[in-house]
């Protein structure tokens, strides 16, 4: 897969996934449309995800960008795509901090970067057949790394309060792919 190009090894790792009964086409079309601001589920967890970085100004602004659908422009880099298969994401932040500590980087750097103090995540929606000739599994999977010992810790304390909420984002994201794709079938 992409993603082990990006981050072969992490130190927390989160994986979800959904049977879709709809065409790859149809699928990969959803996965590259998401609008996941659309899902109150979804704008509600952001909301409770981000009340740590609403205490500035910044942070409130990333979180109303991140609840509106944009990933890319609340720091999230596109860091490869096999079209039909898949799409890995990536982002560099102090994601435990205020506002999120969102470094804005290019993939060469994201796959560089080692400065002390920081976590850097990849997340990716991954496409394969169904297993039975009918429809399609959609995975999403998360992978942090921390660049040193104190950052893991921040972070996994952070991952703690945070983690079961970002993992309920994902979810509703693949049940909003799952049920768009399905309708387009």
């Amino acid at each position: 897969m992409l993603i082990d190009r990006w981050m072969p090894a992490w130190e927390v790792r989160e994986r979800h996934e959904t049977r879709i009964r709809a065409g790859r086409e149809q699928v990969w079309g959803r996965v590259r449309a998401l609008d996941f601001g659309r899902s109150p589920v979804v704008r509600a967890l952001f909301a409770l995800r981000s009340l740590p970085g609403m205490l500035t100004a910044a942070g409130r602004r990333k979180a109303l960008e991140a609840r509106e659908g944009g990933l890319l422009r609340a720091g999230f880099i596109v860091l490869e795509e096999a079209p039909g298969d898949e799409l890995v994401l990536g982002v560099v932040g102090r994601f435990w901090r205020p506002g999120g500590g969102i470094v804005r980087v290019t993939p060469e750097e994201l796959r560089a970067f080692e400065r002390p103090g920081f976590a850097i995540g990849v997340w990716n929606f991954s496409l394969a057949d169904g297993g039975d000739g009918d429809g399609v599994r959609l995975a999403t999977e998360t992978r942090v790394r921390c660049t040193d010992p104190a950052s893991g810790r921040a972070f996994r304390r952070y991952w703690m309060l945070v983690g079961p909420f970002s993992g309920l984002i994902r979810m509703e994201m693949l049940k909003s792919i799952r049920r768009a794709a399905e309708a387009d079938a």
